[in-house]
């Protein structure tokens, strides 16, 4: 057999290999030392050692079957299964990873073993189990309403005081929260919003399967406009589809593309593009496309932006856009995930200034995307008052 036929068969087993070590060195590091943590170190009788060990061991064996059940073959039992079990393992590798700091505290206070790692392990066990379960009611209550002034120098004075409204990472999902979707209706409406937006990731998942959850927004009101753009989840799945569904909602589907709202002869452009990840969709005309979404705006207009992620902040920059409205960090949704968030987003959450003109806002997200956990990340709806420069 020759060197031609060899080289691109070992160049193919080169990428499922890497794969397969990278996958099992962090399923090693996730589970392991949770486990070294909470039973190993701790000398425990040999039916706890053993009875823990087993656990840990069904639960590593378990996940990616589950996970690939779940999320990739599309049924809704293995994927909550796993999502619950990704949020735990988290959060237990995160407080042990701390514990171990406590063991050494320990350590120089003269502490000694079993006492000490079993202190450890008690602690690290009642701290992960609180906040797993006051994680699951953040992630599954009602948005609390965030209040923020937003400053637009460009803005008309018939314009001052407009009410922005942001939703956005609804992620419909396996779990299901018509109740959730019907309180985040009432609590927008109640804010009487000019205008309300949602940037994306409404759903995981097929219009057939969330259509009982997405139907509420069909009931938020707005007095200038309703206005939606994709996110990276719909390209995993549907995003013609669920544009149509929106539109059918009455929401405006900005795909790529701007319309302008008036008031007391002031206007205001709002435009959307496309999520970034888009343009590896194959799906024809999708991809984030900045000067097709502006085409023909008045340039002395100010401009209100939907963009998933705050990472297209560059291109609005740009362009001249005023304010950039996004979402899809989640806070980090459970801490410290935000620290690996940072290094893939400019921003996190909140306002921020990019460039002499351009600001963005960062949402932490309305719902909550696979483990149904929120840490230190709480969920929002955001209330955006706009003032004018010239108020």
């Amino acid at each position: 057999m020759s060197a031609d036929v060899v080289q691109p068969a070992r160049r193919s087993l080169v990428r499922p290999l890497l794969f397969g070590l990278i996958l099992i060195t962090l399923l090693g590091l996730l589970f392991g030392v949770p486990w070294w943590t909470l039973v190993a170190a701790g000398q425990w009788p040999t039916g706890v050692f053993v009875a823990g060990t087993a656990l840990f061991a069904v639960a590593v064996l378990a996940f990616p079957v589950l996970m690939f059940r779940g999320h990739a073959r599309g049924n809704d039992g293995a994927t909550v299964t796993a999502d619950v079990l990704l949020g735990a393992i988290w959060v237990l590798f995160t407080w042990s990873v701390i514990g171990n700091l406590l063991r050494l505290a320990l350590i120089a206070a003269g502490v000694e073993d079993p006492t000490r790692s079993r202190a450890v392990a008690v602690s690290v066990t009642v701290i992960s189990a609180v906040l797993l379960i006051w994680g699951n009611v953040e992630a599954m209550r009602i948005p609390r309403i965030r209040r923020v002034t937003v400053d637009l120098p460009r803005l008309a004075p018939g314009l001052d005081g407009t009410k922005v409204v942001l939703i956005t990472d609804t992620h419909y999902g396996p779990i299901d929260r018509v109740a959730w979707s019907k309180g985040v209706t009432e609590a927008v409406n109640a804010l009487e919003p000019d205008i309300v937006c949602h940037t994306g990731d409404i759903a995981d998942g097929s219009v057939e399967q969330r259509r009982d959850q997405a139907a509420p927004l069909a009931d938020i009101r707005a007095k200038l406009a309703r206005t939606y753009v994709t996110g990276n989840h719909e390209y995993f799945g549907e995003a013609d589809v669920w544009m149509t569904h929106m539109r059918d909602l009455g929401w405006e589907a900005l795909h790529n593309r701007h319309i302008v709202v008036e008031r007391d002869g002031a206007s205001l452009v709002i435009a959307g593009v496309d999520d970034r990840t888009a343009k590896n969709s194959r799906l024809p005309g999708h991809r984030a496309d900045h000067a097709t979404a502006l085409a023909g705006a008045d340039p002395d207009l100010p401009v209100l932006l939907l963009a998933h992620q705050p990472k297209q902040i560059d291109d609005a920059v740009a362009h001249g856009v005023d304010l950039q409205l996004s979402g899809h960090t989640h806070g980090g949704q459970i801490w410290p995930f935000s620290w690996l968030v940072r290094l893939d987003q400019p921003v996190v959450q909140g306002l921020s200034r990019h460039g002499a003109r351009t600001q963005l806002y960062t949402s932490r997200g309305t719902g909550f995307w696979g483990p149904p956990f929120r840490v230190f990340a709480p969920s929002e709806i955001t209330e955006l008052t706009l003032r004018s420069g010239a108020a």
